[in-house]
């Protein structure tokens, strides 16, 4: 069954209140990696409870309304899609535990044709739910590779971030753990394409790869670690392109231009040195 463009525009995505513990940010944190050395006091922070910290990335698993584009009504051929791009502003800092409330709709569906797949844009606003205070505006593109052709608008696409044609001036290696696919599911997405080979197969990958958003969470701690001090109130923004996948296990090197402001970035894989995550925006504060 093809997409049905109206059908799918006016998607009933439920809104989500979610409860969460200090556990459950001490979870996200390990499904980026902090703690992989025991001795370092400031990824210490992150995934202990005394003082913690809670990583900035945490808001896109909050409010996350689940995998509902696997419902076969939404004619998405949901083993076929891939994160395209992620956009996070945050409005306030995460509390380590709390509650909050998350909105979901989608914004625009670009048919690139047979031969690329769709583009579903989504946006999700994450808010306080006692309170109402915005924590976080998060605005996701999919690429639905198996779905293009369906007869929906051709256009407009945003433009991509363009990065300086100059040398990096900082750069930041974190390595992912062989199983942190399947620590980072824990926090939400259960999208089968991290956890079984089979599924991985007919995806088209050869064994299963790390979530995006687990990769632009590792970006995340590059950003703390390199130029926010390991602040998290220091990190206001963050956009990047998925450009290719990451298999757990790789090392992913983060390389940065500027140090506070607007600065830019783009990820790679070292093993294979490919780019993972490109056209990279983020707002730090001095």
């Amino acid at each position: 069954m093809p997409i049905d463009y109206d059908k799918l525009m006016a998607w009933p995505i439920r809104e989500i209140e979610q409860s969460y513990g200090f556990k459950d940010s001490i979870l996200y944190a390990l499904g980026l990696g902090f703690g992989a050395d025991p001795m370092d006091a400031d990824q210490l922070k992150f995934v202990y409870e005394d003082g913690q910290k809670v990583v900035p990335t945490q808001a896109l698993v909050m409010g996350y309304p689940g995998f509902w584009i696997k419902d076969a009504g939404t004619g998405i051929d949901w083993k076929k899609i891939v994160h395209g791009e992620q956009s996070m502003t945050l409005h306030a800092p995460l509390p380590p535990a709390g509650k909050v409330v998350g909105r979901s709709r989608m914004t625009a569906i670009v048919d690139k044709g047979p031969k690329v797949g769709a583009l579903l844009f989504s946006e999700r606003i994450v808010a306080d739910q006692a309170t109402g205070q915005k924590l976080a505006t998060l605005r996701q593109t999919t690429v639905a590779r198996g779905d293009g052709g369906f007869g929906g608008p051709s256009g407009p696409v945003p433009e991509p971030v363009k990065l300086p044609e100059t040398a990096p001036e900082s750069s930041c290696d974190i390595k992912t753990a062989a199983n942190q696919a399947l620590i980072y599911r824990l926090s939400g997405d259960l999208n089968p394409l991290h956890a079984d080979p089979a599924v991985a197969k007919v995806g088209g990958f050869p064994r299963p790869i790390l979530h995006g958003m687990s990769s632009f969470g590792v970006v995340c701690h590059a950003l703390l670690k390199t130029l926010a001090g390991y602040d998290p109130a220091r990190i206001k923004r963050m956009d990047a392109r998925f450009t290719a996948p990451v298999f757990p296990g790789e090392t992913i090197r983060t390389e940065i231009w500027g140090r506070s402001g607007t600065v830019h970035f783009r990820a790679r894989a070292v093993e294979r040195d490919v780019v993972v995550l490109g056209n990279g925006l983020a707002e730090i504060a001095a």
